[in-house]
């Protein structure tokens, strides 16, 4: 399958607004011409295209949205990966390379390859990360927004450790996602040790009784169920099964201390 043919196959809602301007300036790179003749450029298309855009956004506001297909997910995690990278001003080889070697976990070489290259394209620019997010909001579900963030977690992470300038810049990410800081608290603690680690990722404290230990558990392990992102694919199912195994573990982690 051809870079173009690819690309246009994972686009999905993305096309208008932020995030289709920054990849048809990353598609650019390696379509020269592509906003003359017969084609044109994301986010560059005609004055019907963005108003239908536009029209579509809208309607995400007054009604349920809609799943998350595969492509939308992939998009946005190429864009935002991008931004955590930078977050300490350097890109990392060890970040770089978890990356590639997520998304050919996910992907295959082939689809990896396209994505990386597309990637690469993506962190020359400087990106509009409240414009993105906000967008992302609007037309993910929450279930794939909660995917997306344990991924990026996992990025800033693969270097061995996760810098405070990754923490800001994905705990400001989170809040424009519309993530609540309960959530966020329990992904982040996924990626941490400590004590309280386990009491975080079921988002309760250790004033917490027995019964509501066990009512945590029980929410947490519907919320981070692999079946919530099953929409995604099957190539996400990795991450969700390892967020799933983390409220497991914490629960069993209680159950020994406690025990229960």
């Amino acid at each position: 399958m051809g870079f173009a043919k690819w690309i246009g196959g994972a686009l999905g809602w993305s096309f208008g607004g932020p995030i289709g301007a920054i990849i048809g300036l990353a598609i650019g790179s390696f379509i020269d011409g592509s906003a003359n003749g017969n084609g044109f450029l994301l986010g560059e298309g005609s004055q019907q295209q963005r108003k239908r855009s536009r029209q579509s956004t809208s309607r995400t506001r007054t009604r349920t949205q809609p799943q998350t297909q595969s492509g939308d997910f992939e998009v946005s995690l190429l864009i935002l990966a991008s931004v955590v990278i930078k977050a300490d001003g350097k890109q990392d080889q060890s970040e770089l390379d978890y990356v590639r070697q997520q998304f050919v976990s996910m992907y295959g070489k082939d689809r990896a390859n396209h994505a990386f290259r597309l990637f690469k394209n993506i962190s020359k620019q400087t990106i509009p990360t409240r414009q993105v997010c906000l967008q992302i909001q609007q037309m993910m579900d929450h279930s794939s927004r909660l995917q997306l963030l344990h991924f990026l977690f996992g990025i800033a992470k693969s270097d061995g450790m996760v810098t405070d300038d990754e923490v800001s810049q994905i705990y400001m990410i989170s809040g424009y996602l519309g993530i609540s800081s309960r959530d966020y608290g329990s992904i982040k603690a996924m990626f941490y040790s400590s004590s309280d680690n386990a009491y975080k990722i079921l988002e309760i404290t250790k004033e917490a009784t027995d019964n509501e230990v066990k009512k945590a558990y029980r929410k947490m392990a519907k919320k981070y169920h692999p079946d919530k992102v099953i929409h995604l694919g099957k190539e996400h199912q990795k991450g969700a099964e390892e967020k799933f195994r983390q409220v497991q573990n914490a629960y069993e982690q209680l159950q020994k201390e406690r025990d229960f």
